[in-house]
């Protein structure tokens, strides 16, 4: 608008209190004076709180990165809690932000859902696309959220760790049986107790530890993820 000579006028302080109401202000001018302010606001999910809160909870920290206006980016990160707030960050911006966090030693995730997030989501050790947003965002990303929503990264960091911890599980059962089972075939046992492994009996307890195994793995599918 000032380089098209208009005059705003009161239209900028308007615009002001737009923005920290969480808009995006746009000027309208007319044969160089002000016509208009246009606010466009895209709502906040009712489930984003309380799916920030959970990641709180498990101790992740969580950073802003938006190409919105700074007043914008702080009346939203004001109403979501979100203390580490930045505006008007190009998609470069965002990119070096995720680097110089990687560089610090941290394990960095991104969700986004426009091409100016493509970059900062393939440089993230996990990118988290939106399944409502763009193609390319798609693309760069290692998880998409079918629907587009945050809770989903809550539920994503609750059944990574139930994976992990189900896989420790399984190893411990493999060990076991091979501790016990692979001594006994070589016959420790028998000098003391005449006991020898049989083929039957190896081929049984070999099923049973895959059917173990595959058991507890399919216990996730009946997860409790909130």
């Amino acid at each position: 608008m000032r380089d098209a000579g208009a005059d705003l006028g009161p239209s900028t302080a308007r615009a002001g209190e737009l923005r920290r109401d969480g808009a995006t202000a746009l000027f309208m001018a007319v044969d160089g004076r002000a016509g208009a302010v246009i606010a466009i606001a895209d709502p906040v999910k009712s489930s984003t709180a309380a799916a920030l809160d959970a990641l709180r909870a498990d101790g992740i920290r969580i950073l802003m990165l938006t190409g919105d206006n700074v007043a914008t980016a702080q009346a939203i990160g004001r109403l979501l809690g979100i203390k580490e707030v930045q505006g008007d960050v190009l998609p470069e911006g965002k990119h070096d932000a995720i680097r110089k966090l990687k560089a610090e030693g941290r394990v960095v995730a991104m969700a986004g859902d426009g091409v100016n997030d493509a970059p900062a989501l393939a440089e993230a050790d996990v990118g988290i696309a939106m399944g409502t947003g763009t193609e390319v965002a798609i693309q760069n990303a290692g998880i998409t959220l079918v629907k587009g929503d945050l809770a989903g990264i809550a539920r994503a960091v609750a059944l990574s760790r139930m994976t992990m911890s189900n896989i420790r599980q399984n190893l411990m059962f493999a060990f076991a049986y091979n501790a016990i089972g692979i001594p006994v075939a070589a016959g420790v046992l028998y000098p003391a107790f005449g006991i020898l492994l049989s083929p039957i009996v190896a081929a049984l307890a070999m099923s049973l530890s895959s059917v173990s195994v595959i058991g507890n793995a399919l216990r996730l599918r009946s997860a409790r993820l909130g």
